[in-house]
C-alpha cells in the first residue's frame, strides 16, 4: 500500500486559494465553467490560451517538440498539433523518452455522458486520442463518468445517465478505436477492487481545503462532488487496471499515462500529479508515476469566440446525429461571422478569421493545410465573402458527420459489450524498441490466452477479428492514397 504521508499544500504549480466567481471582464476556465473575457463593450473575447499556460503552469507545444515527435514516431504531426489546436502539455517529453526506450505507458481519456448524442466538439479529443493510439500503438482506457454526471446535476437520475452512457459509448466506438487495445468502462460498473483501492489512496491525501481551493467547492457542495476528483485521478494509475498491466504493483505503479483532454480538465490531474509525487509503494523508493497531459483548445459554440458547445443547448452545437439540412441551417443561421457589415466594406477591409466560426471550424476539420491557407488569405483580403466561407464549412461538416453516422450505424450492443468487457489488451509499442508487455495472469496463475479470462463470447471474438480486418483495410487504403498523392505531386 502507499505510505501514509501528511497532506500538505499542493506544490507542482500555483493553485489559487479559491476559485471565485470572476468579474464579468475576466475569462473563466475550470472544469465547470468556460467563458472568455467580456470587454467593456459587452462582447465576449476569444479564450486567451497563452494566459492559461501561464496560469496553469503548463508548457507550450513548440516546433522543437513537434519536430521531435515526428522524428521519434516517423509520422507527420496531426493537424491539431500543426495548427496549435493541441497547444499545451505536461511531461510529453518524458512520454517520448519512454517510447524511444520501449518502456510501457498508456493513454487515458474520458467522457461524461450527459446527452443522447455527442456533438462535434466532443469528437475532438477522441479523434486525437485515436491518432495517438495508432501512432504509438499503446493501450487506451476510456472512462465513462456516469457517476459524475449524476452528482453534478440536480435533475438527472442514475437511470438517465446510464442510458446516456450506453449511447455515448457507441458514439466513441464509432470514432474507430481498436478493440484489441481499448477498454471502455463505466464508473458505476467498474468501481471496486484495485481501482477502488487507488481511489481511496488518492482521496486520503487530498484535504477538504485543497478541494475547495482547486474546484471552488463550498459548505453547500454535496460530498460526492468533493470526492469525485479522486475517482477521476485514480484512472491515471496503471495499477487500477490489473487485467491490462498485471497485478504486480511494484511494476505497475511506475507506468505513466498520457491524458489527451481539453485544458479545463487540467486541475483534476494537477492535483493527481502532486499526490503521485508524495506517494511511495510500500515505503520503498518506487514512486507513483505522474500522469502526463496534452491539452486541446475548445471548439467554439456557434455563437462565437469565448464560448464552447453545450450538449444541453441545441443551437450552440453541431450534433453527430444532425442531418445535412440541419447542419446547413445551423451554420447559416447561428454561426458567428467575422465579416463586415456590408459587402463593400468587406471587399475593402476583409474578414476576421480569428473570430469567424466557420473558418475556425475549418481549422479543426479540414485536413489540407494549403487549402486552409488559401481560404484564410481569400477571406482576410475580402475576395471571399462570409456566405462563400460558410458554404465551404457546411460541406466539410456534412462530410465529417455523414462518415461518423455511417460508422455509428454499425455499432451494436454486442460491440459495446466487447469494448467494456474486463479483459487483457494486446499492443506492441515502438517497433524499433519493442515494449515488454506485462503478462496478465488468469485465476490459475497461468498466462492468459487470447480471449483473456474466458469471458469473451464467440461473437465477441468474431467481432475482434472483423475489426482487425477493417483496420487493416483502412490502413491499406490510406497507404495507397498516400502513394497516389506522392506520385501526383512529382513533376
Amino acid at each position: 500500500m502507499a505510505t501514509n504521508v501528511n497532506a500538505e499544500a499542493l506544490k507542482e504549480s500555483p493553485i489559487p486559494d479559491a476559485i471565485e466567481k470572476h468579474a464579468a471582464s475576466k475569462q473563466t476556465v475550470d472544469p465547470y465553467n468556460v467563458q472568455g473575457e467580456v470587454g467593456e463593450d459587452g462582447v465576449v473575447k476569444a479564450i486567451d490560451y497563452n494566459k492559461l499556460i501561464e496560469e496553469f503552469g503548463t508548457k507550450k507545444i513548440d516546433q522543437a517538440l513537434l519536430d521531435r515527435l515526428e522524428r521519434v514516431t516517423g509520422k507527420k504531426p496531426h493537424r491539431f498539433l500543426r495548427r496549435g489546436i493541441v497547444f499545451s502539455h505536461r511531461d510529453l517529453e518524458l512520454i517520448l523518452d519512454r517510447y524511444e526506450k520501449g518502456e510501457p505507458f498508456y493513454l487515458y481519456t474520458g467522457r461524461g455522458p450527459s446527452s443522447d448524442s455527442v456533438h462535434v466538439g466532443h469528437t475532438i479529443p477522441f479523434e486525437f486520442t485515436k491518432w495517438l493510439q495508432d501512432t504509438f500503438d499503446v493501450p487506451l482506457v476510456i472512462m465513462m463518468t456516469d457517476d459524475e454526471k449524476y452528482l453534478f446535476s440536480d435533475k438527472r437520475t442514475i437511470e438517465e445517465v446510464e442510458g446516456y452512457c450506453s449511447n455515448n459509448a457507441k458514439d466513441i466506438i464509432a470514432v474507430g478505436f481498436d478493440p484489441n487495445k481499448t477498454f471502455i468502462f463505466s464508473d458505476f460498473q467498474y468501481m471496486g477492487g484495485a481501482f477502488y483501492k487507488n481511489v481511496v489512496r488518492l482521496s486520503k491525501h487530498i484535504t477538504l481545503n485543497q478541494a475547495r481551493a482547486i474546484f471552488g467547492f463550498n459548505d453547500s457542495t454535496n460530498i460526492g462532488r468533493i470526492h469525485f476528483g479522486s475517482i477521476q485521478g485514480a484512472s491515471s494509475w496503471a495499477s487500477s487496471f490489473p487485467h491490462i498491466f498485471g497485478e504486480d504493483e511494484s511494476k505497475t505503479v511506475a507506468i505513466p499515462c498520457l491524458i489527451p483532454c481539453a485544458i479545463d480538465q487540467d486541475p483534476y490531474f494537477r492535483m493527481t500529479r502532486d499526490v503521485s509525487a508524495r506517494l511511495k509503494y510500500k515505503n520503498s523508493n518506487i514512486s507513483y508515476a505522474k500522469p502526463a497531459l496534452i491539452h486541446s483548445r475548445f471548439l467554439d459554440a456557434l455563437q462565437g469566440p469565448g464560448t464552447k458547445m453545450s450538449a444541453s443547448v441545441d443551437e450552440s452545437a453541431i450534433f453527430m446525429r444532425d442531418t445535412p439540412n440541419q447542419i446547413k441551417n445551423k451554420i447559416n443561421k447561428y454561426a458567428f461571422s467575422g465579416g463586415k457589415v456590408t459587402v463593400e466594406e468587406h471587399r475593402e477591409k476583409g474578414g476576421d478569421t480569428n473570430v469567424d466560426v466557420a473558418y475556425q471550424y475549418l481549422r479543426f476539420f479540414l485536413e489540407d493545410d494549403e487549402e486552409l491557407e488559401k481560404i484564410r488569405v481569400a477571406y482576410e483580403s475580402g475576395e471571399m465573402l462570409t456566405g462563400d466561407l460558410k458554404a465551404i464549412c457546411i460541406k466539410e461538416l456534412q462530410t465529417y458527420v455523414a462518415a461518423f453516422q455511417e460508422r455509428r450505424a454499425k455499432v451494436d450492443d454486442e460491440a459495446v459489450k466487447l469494448f467494456m468487457t474486463t479483459r487483457p489488451l494486446k499492443w506492441n509499442g515502438n517497433p524499433r524498441a519493442p515494449v515488454v508487455v506485462p503478462q496478465v495472469q488468469n485465476a490459475d496463475g497461468e498466462a492468459a490466452a487470447e480471449g483473456g479470462d474466458g469471458k469473451l463470447t464467440k461473437n465477441q471474438l468474431k467481432k475482434l477479428e472483423k475489426q482487425k480486418q477493417i483496420e487493416a483495410k483502412k490502413a491499406q487504403k490510406a497507404k495507397e492514397k498516400e502513394e497516389k498523392d506522392k506520385a501526383a505531386a512529382q513533376p
